[in-house]
């Protein structure tokens, strides 16, 4: 388990987050890429803790999603199944488990600072912080695709499914963008991957 986690997350990283896959009897399964997702959590019903995160993450968003995975079931087992799955429980848990990893041995100098806020008050998916999303995307392959901050206002762009919108105006924090094909309004975050069309 070791060598393959070493495939997938910062070095320094390994032999912390082996011991807490161990400790909290983690079946991880790593999947192919889910657009909806990175990860996620569910207990199966034979009592097993399943966490599946996508093969495709860049390292340091694979960790930060393996450990809120991690806190989502840690905080369950703590606090009882009826808290709210990225309430103040969740929360709490997710920034004392990823504590140990904020430092200079894991995460490059230039987005530690980026991620030490970040964990300052976590959010139900690490997309949703832009500053956050902008400093992990440093480490992805190259792609093709443009986030929906970047693009003109009224510049049409494809989704992954193949429905095409253009871009209208930002409202207090997403952006208004029409499916072209309904007149649908849709509200996009501002860090939402897309292909932008000619």
């Amino acid at each position: 388990m070791k060598e393959i986690l070493a495939k997938y997350i910062p070095e320094r990283a390994v032999e912390p987050a082996f011991d807490l896959i161990v400790g909290c009897n983690v079946y991880l399964k790593i999947v192919n890429e889910r657009v909806s997702r990175h990860g996620d959590y569910r207990k199966t019903p034979d009592g097993r803790h399943q966490i599946t995160v996508n093969s495709s993450l860049n390292k340091y968003r694979f960790l930060i999603t393996l450990i809120h995975e991690i806190a989502h079931l840690v905080a369950f087992e703590k606090y009882g199944r009826y808290i709210k799955p990225h309430g103040i429980e969740w929360k709490k848990t997710f920034q004392q488990l990823m504590l140990p990893y904020i430092n200079p041995d894991v995460f490059p100098a230039k987005i530690l600072s980026v991620v030490a806020n970040h964990f300052r008050n976590p959010k139900a998916s690490s997309d949703t912080d832009t500053k956050l999303a902008l400093a992990l995307k440093q480490f992805d392959p190259e792609n093709d695709k443009n986030y929906i901050f970047e693009l003109p206002l009224g510049s049409k762009f494809r989704l992954y499914n193949g429905k095409i919108f253009q871009r209208g105006n930002k409202r207090v924090k997403r952006y208004e963008c029409v499916e072209l094909s309904t007149g649908r309004i849709y509200l996009f975050n501002p860090n939402a991957e897309v292909e932008l069309l000619n």
